[in-house]
């Protein structure tokens, strides 16, 4: 298990937990980062994310990334 943000781009992992304050964890379930979805490193820009999370694309920070655990 490691963090999202270490994840290789193009590379689909699946989400085995969601770490963080309650506060981030609910952000984060309400923009589908849930476990056993799946998702994708699609590019790395400035530390920040973009992610393909249930057939969205999504920019997260380094910060929430580093609570994704896959």
């Amino acid at each position: 298990m490691m963090p999202l943000v270490m994840a290789d781009a193009g590379e689909e992992n699946v989400i085995m937990r969601v770490g963080g304050s309650p506060e981030m964890k609910k952000h984060l379930e309400d923009m589908g980062f849930t476990a056993g979805s799946p998702v994708t490193v699609m590019n790395t820009i400035g530390g920040n994310l973009i992610v393909k999370i249930r057939e969205s694309r999504v920019a997260i920070s380094k910060e929430m990334a580093s609570k994704i655990m896959v």
